[in-house]
């Protein structure tokens, strides 16, 4: 029984058209993976350790940037406008 990769190589070979497709699709799939991974690591409503830090969205500074794109946004110049707790 040949594999899956074996069969997807004789397809390429025979139909080089496919190339294109299979590395914009294969480079869409390996971007979504990078920026959801990115979410789940960085993004302050993610809780991975929940007894340690049960509300890591309460220790961000206030010109700590967590999104990933912002536009006409200085935060450095952000004030504390929330109470501690």
């Amino acid at each position: 029984m040949p594999s899956v990769l074996g069969t997807v190589a004789k397809q390429l070979r025979s139909h080089p058209a496919l190339i294109p497709l299979f590395i914009f699709i294969g480079g869409g799939a390996a971007m979504s993976m990078m920026y959801l991974s990115r979410l789940a690591l960085k993004n302050p409503d993610v809780s991975w350790d929940r007894k340690n830090n049960p509300e890591p969205w309460n220790n961000l500074a206030p010109n700590q940037q967590y999104k990933l794109f912002t536009v006409n946004m200085d935060y450095t110049k952000l004030k504390k406008d929330r109470p501690d707790f």
